[in-house]
Order: C-alpha cells, then structure tokens, then sequence
C-alpha cells in the first residue's frame, strides 16, 4: 500500500540546490536504501521526511498517506484503516500534505516516526540504560508493563548485560545501540535511519544491521536507511534510490542499483613501496594495565614493541577491543603507559620521550604530530575557512590562507569549485561525510611530520575513500610525512598502508605487510573486517 509520495521537492541552501525535482514512491512496510557519495543529498531527505522544519521543501510535496483518528489524533499506518482507535473511534485513511497539513496533525504524524542519526547518541548521559529506554515510552504506559518491553528492547539491541550501566560510561557502538533501542521503544510507523554504522566498526555495524532487520524490517515498520557500506543496501533494502547531485541517478532492484554505484568507483593504484627513512616512532614492551573491583587486572595493552620508520604508512588494525586505540592514545601521550618505552624522534639525534609530561618533554613534538580522531569535532561557529586557518592558530596571511584552505580541501576530494563554495558555510551547512574530509583537511593543512588517523574512514562513501587514499599516497611523497592508521578497515589498509600490526587481546600478534596480516587473520576478522575478500 502506498504509504508515502515526493512530488517535484526541490531544496535549496544559500541558493544551491540539493534536491532538484525529486519524485519518489514508498509502500507500507518498505525498506527503502538510500545509496550516494557524500552530499549528493540523502541526509537532507531524512531531515525533510523527520519533519524538520529547516527541511521544508522549497517547491513540491511530501504525501503521506496515514489512518487518522478523528477522536484524539492517534496516527496508524494506512493499512490501520477502518480498524478501532484505543478511544473506541474508527482511524480512516487521509492524504496529508506533510508540511502544510494542521499543525496539531503535523507533530501527531512526527511522534510516530523515529531516527538514528550518524554521531548522535541522545541519551541522558547520568541515567542508566534501562532508565534511557523507558524515558524514550513516554508518560502513557504501565510502568510494569514499560519495564518489561524496555527489557526486551535491550536482549533485541544486545544490551541487556548493561541495563544498570550510567549511558556517559558506554563506548559508541554500546551507545548507539541503547540509542536503537529507544527509538524502537516509541513504536514507530516509520524508521529514519541516515548513517547509522558510520562510525561502527564491522563487528558492532554486523550487530546493528542485524537488529534493525529483526527490529524494524521484520515487524513491517516502514524504513528508509542511508549507507556508505553497499552490503547495507543489498542486505536489507528492498528498493535502492542512487542519489547524485540531489537528483535520482538510478532507482530499482539492490543489488542491481549497486552494482553500477561501484562500477563508478575508481580502484586506487598503490605505488611501490618507497625506501624509508631512519626509526621515527620507538615501541618497546609498552602495556596499560587496569584494575577493576569485579574483573581484576585488564591487560588493554600487553607488551607492544614495534618501530615505524619516516615517510612509512604504517597500520594498526584489529577487532574493536584489541587494544589498538589504547595503543595509539600512549603513542600521542594522551593515555600514560603502566610500563614500557615510548619515543617519537624530533631531530636527527634528537627524541622526545612521550611518557614524560609538560612542555619541556612530550609538549615538545606535539605541534609537529597531527591527529584525525574517530570522535572528531568542528568548530560549529566558526566557517570552514575559519576551521581551517584561525582555530587551528594557523596564523596567515588572509589570501594565502584562503589558497592553502583550498588547496588542503582538494587534497581530501573537493574539487576546485566545490571548495572554493563552502569556505564561508558553517560545519552543519555540510553532510557529515563532508564534514569528515574538512576534519582531515584541518590536520593536513598544518603539514606535520607525523599524522595519526583514527578510522578515518568511518562516514567515507567508496568514491571518497578513493580519494582519501591518494591524498595520503601524495601527502607521504611531496611532504614527506609519516602516517600511521588505526582501522578495522582492512581493505582500506591494504590500499594505503606499506606494513601493518595485527593487535589481538592486548597483544601485537604479527607485523608485516598488509597482505602478510591478512593471512593472519582468523575466519571471523576477516569476515568482520575485510569487505572484498
């Protein structure tokens, strides 16, 4: 039954369209994929179709056709229609014009549609997860009879070991599923989803994906997903739409829609690996231990020895909690090790050992290390140009600095134009993908002699990372830079990197080329974290 219809919506900002003459049908009970590289549009159909009024369209109509109760404006699905509201009325099917409908009718329609956003957890940070869930059911039901729905919630989403955990004290992919949880706790008729495993890695992405299907799909609730991961789309959508450019490329079967998506994304070419330098980063036997009333001693990090050399790509990678962000966070001097040796050369017989605080030790190299955190952050007040130049001190000439702005944005994929368009736009002008390359951009600009890259390609569609993958091939070469890349992304890290470690339960396993820690791994790390197989 058709549930929901775009006629011609067309959306512009600051006089640029987004979405150009969108026309578009979704049945009850689709599940609709929203395929496209970063700013081609899918987020601000999610934010439009949410109901947000900043995403009103600026010409066309979004068409909803919904089972209204005349009585008390409880809102159903359109097959609800002539079935009996609570109230004891008959709910019968309108044709609403979503944005210029009734006001009360328009928020009645908006509490029954939900939405994950990429980067957005929304909970109450000093609540326990049990807490968070039953606040997302409203004032209306039992409390019993909450508590027990909630505790269903949670085994659905795989919380259910941390109903009594505070929500500030979860890590991302616990977070974003307590966050799942709540949305499917405000039983929805349609289920927004923009992103939602971006920042996931694959084990807890793999988790998410299968609750949505068991959560959302399976119970027949409407839903429309956006994802850079193309398996996303052929696993759950029954319908894909490519966006480009904010208008529909391609519109049919998944698998289909996909195919020609990839077809268009380039295959980077890895040059030779280069003769490297001297020893930059120094490891030796570096272990952060923790202790804990109720598990006792945690070894995160379990005697790390390792040496990476100037101008070398060097990879970190392992399943989430295998110590590698623990590791990395030591290295920076931002985690101080239990024991062990850690030193970052700064001249030629000079090095800085990073175990020792203030500025006359380890503050000593960090204006020359550049750091792209997965949790990374814009300012959100400031334009991009005034992300790139004044609030990193970047102190510049005001031309010059727009030039090297430009120029550090082309690096990480924008074209000229592109680039030129959105140095006076703010961070939240941009979708987050966008946002993400200026991130990378804002630690590039600043040309340090070693950059640490935290899952820089968590909210990366497949052309971008293309793209992100050259520019750290060009970065090395021209300004001889060293990298080193913390990921679960192992395709990305054989693309790009020249040796890799392999990190285990706190423990380094193997270090070698990429293609050496591929065979490394077991069944379920490469299934988790090795896409093209």
């Amino acid at each position: 039954m058709n549930f929901i219809t775009l006629k011609n919506i067309t959306k512009s900002f600051n006089g640029v369209d987004v979405l150009k003459d969108i026309n578009l049908t979704i049945d009850e009970g689709e599940t609709l994929g929203i395929l496209g590289r970063s700013g081609s549009g899918k987020s601000v159909l999610i934010n439009m179709l949410r109901g947000t009024l900043d995403y009103k369209p600026d010409s066309g109509k979004v068409l909803m056709n919904v089972a209204v109760c005349p009585n008390c404006l409880t809102i159903e699905p359109p097959s609800k229609d002539g079935e009996k509201c609570s109230c004891g009325c008959d709910l019968s099917v309108q044709e609403v014009d979503f944005f210029n409908c009734d006001r009360k009718l328009f928020a009645a329609i908006k509490r029954r549609i939900s939405i994950m956003l990429q980067r957005n957890f929304a909970l109450y940070d000093e609540e326990t997860v049990i807490e968070n869930v039953m606040r997302a059911m409203g004032d209306g039901i039992d409390y019993e009879e909450g508590l027990y729905k909630a505790l269903d919630l949670l085994e659905m989403v795989q919380m259910n070991h941390r109903i009594t955990h505070i929500a500030r004290d979860l890590s991302g992919g616990e977070k974003q599923r307590v966050v799942l949880a709540r949305q499917l706790a405000k039983d929805p008729m349609m289920f927004l989803a923009d992103e939602p495993t971006g920042t996931l890695d694959p084990q807890t992405a793999v988790k998410l994906h299968n609750t949505l299907k068991e959560g959302v799909k399976d119970e027949g609730i409407t839903m429309l997903i956006t994802s850079h991961w193309p398996e996303v789309m052929t696993e759950l959508a029954d319908k894909v739409v490519w966006f480009e450019n904010g208008e529909i490329k391609e519109e049919g079967e998944p698998q289909t829609v996909v195919d020609n998506f990839m077809a268009t994304v380039p295959v980077p070419e890895k040059p030779e690996i280069p003769e490297f330098g001297e020893p930059e980063v120094v490891l030796e036997d570096v272990k952060k231990h923790y202790y804990s009333i109720e598990r006792g001693v945690i070894k995160a990090v379990d005697g790390v020895t390792l040496t990476i050399n100037k101008e070398e790509i060097f990879g970190i990678v392992g399943l989430s909690g295998s110590g590698k962000t623990t590791t990395t966070r030591m290295l920076m001097g931002l985690t101080d090790p239990s024991s062990g040796k850690i030193e970052i050369r700064l001249g030629e017989d000079e090095w800085v050992d990073m175990t020792k605080v203030g500025p006359l030790n380890r503050g000593r190299i960090m204006p020359y290390i550049g750091l792209l955190h997965q949790e990374y952050s814009l300012y959100p007040h400031r334009t991009i140009l005034g992300n790139l130049t004044d609030a990193i001190s970047l102190e510049l000439p005001a031309e010059f600095g727009k030039i090297k702005a430009i120029h550090a944005l082309t690096t990480v994929g924008f074209d000229e134009s592109t680039a030129t368009s959105i140095l006076d736009k703010h961070p939240d002008e941009l979708s987050v993908g966008e946002k993400h390359r200026v991130a990378l951009a804002q630690v590039l600009i600043k040309e340090p002699k070693l950059i640490v890259l935290d899952e820089p390609t968590g909210t990366m569609d497949p052309i971008t990372r293309v793209v992100v993958t050259d520019s750290i091939l060009k970065a090395r070469t021209e300004l001889e830079q060293t990298f080193i890349i913390i990921s679960h992304d192992m395709d990305f890290v054989l693309d790009v990197c020249d040796r890799a470690a392999l990190m285990r339960g706190g423990k380094l396993l193997d270090i070698g080329t990429p293609e050496d820690i591929v065979n490394q791994l077991t069944p379920d790390e490469k299934e988790d974290m090795l896409k093209r197989g």
